[in-house]
């Protein structure tokens, strides 16, 4: 069961679908206005509130736990709001009570049998309860339109390079597992005059899993967008670094690279498909992305903080040989 009494607000589809079900009027009533009987304008939801007597009123007993009209608010606002519109009528709040009711008596029966000190149970709760306490330290975190603009534009000044797209090319590969083949393939590709002709290629040709997905026959063989050499930023898991250097050694869109290019045990014919010059991103560009990384970073800041605080006051010992001997099947099923 939730907290009792730990309801503290509703917004203004909670709010009326507990006044149908309760007949709770006075939950209308403004903060500033509170017990005068003045309606809430629907416009401002923030105004709408459960007042503490409210949120204590118990609405269902289960043996000795109560089910309060705050546990009920409680439940309504976890959902998102295409979820709540289901509430609309009695019948279908009667029915969320009913499944509140059922999981009260459930949990009651599973703690009778003794399943609440399950290691995984334990462990599913621990994990309630860390969401919980995070959730506490990220209440008053500030949002990406919160972040001082002063702060946003000092970070942008300090990494201005990050900012700096060098060119970039997409590529498209036939992959094969010989070089007498690569040979075969690039002959063929040299002559190729169209996107549809080389993709011909690559779905006759190539070894590559995804050579004949269901995408246009010009589309086939893409690998995606790489930055050149050296640049981390442009790394691609699916381009081995060999490919990458014939990449950018290719003189224009369209054209095929001189040489088969050999990388480990497979072999690639590689075609420039899309040329994306320099760009260096101006501050509006990089603003919002900029607000949303420093406001993420303060917020993990303060769940750090929190963490380090817990473990000064709490002694923490790992056993390291002891974990040294867990091993990891992979195969299990």
């Amino acid at each position: 069961m939730a907290v009792k009494g730990g309801f503290g607000g509703c917004s203004v589809c909670t709010a009326l679908a507990l006044a149908l079900v309760f007949g709770e009027a006075a939950m209308f009533v403004g903060c500033n206005d509170r017990g005068k009987g003045a309606p809430v304008d629907a416009g401002h939801p923030q105004q709408t509130a459960l007042t503490p007597e409210q949120a204590q009123k118990p609405v269902a007993k289960v043996g000795d736990d109560t089910i309060t009209l705050g546990d009920f608010a409680a439940a309504l606002e976890h959902m998102d709001a295409f979820d709540r519109l289901r509430y609309q009528s009695p019948e279908r709040r009667k029915e969320l009570l009913d499944e509140m009711i059922t999981v009260d008596l459930l949990a009651k029966e599973a703690v009778a049998k003794g399943y609440d000190k399950d290691p995984l149970a334990q462990q599913e709760l621990r994990a309630i309860l860390r969401d919980a306490m995070l959730a506490e330290a990220r209440k008053d975190a500030l949002l990406p339109a919160d972040v001082p603009e002063s702060e946003v534009r000092a970070y942008f000044e300090a990494h201005r390079a990050d900012y700096k797209d060098p060119e970039r090319r997409r590529i498209s590969l036939v992959v094969l597992k010989s070089e007498a083949e690569g040979r075969e393939a690039l002959a063929v590709a040299k002559k190729a005059k169209t996107a549809a002709e080389w993709g011909e290629i690559v779905r006759t040709k190539s070894i590559d899993p995804q050579a004949r997905a269901s995408v246009p026959v010009d589309l086939a063989g893409d690998f995606g967008i790489l930055s050149p050499p050296g640049d981390a930023r442009g790394e691609n898991a699916r381009v081995p670094e060999e490919v990458r250097v014939a990449a950018f050694g290719i003189a224009a869109v369209g054209d095929v690279a001189d040489k088969v290019v050999a990388s480990g045990d497979k072999f690639y014919v590689v075609r420039l498909t899309q040329l994306l010059p320099p760009h260096e991103r101006s501050y509006d560009e990089a603003e919002r992305t900029l607000r949303v990384k420093l406001a993420q970073e303060k917020l993990r800041a303060k769940e750090d903080d929190l963490l380090a605080e817990l473990r000064k006051s709490v002694k923490v010992e790992v056993d390291e040989a002891a974990l040294a001997t867990v091993k990891v099947d992979v195969d299990a099923q």
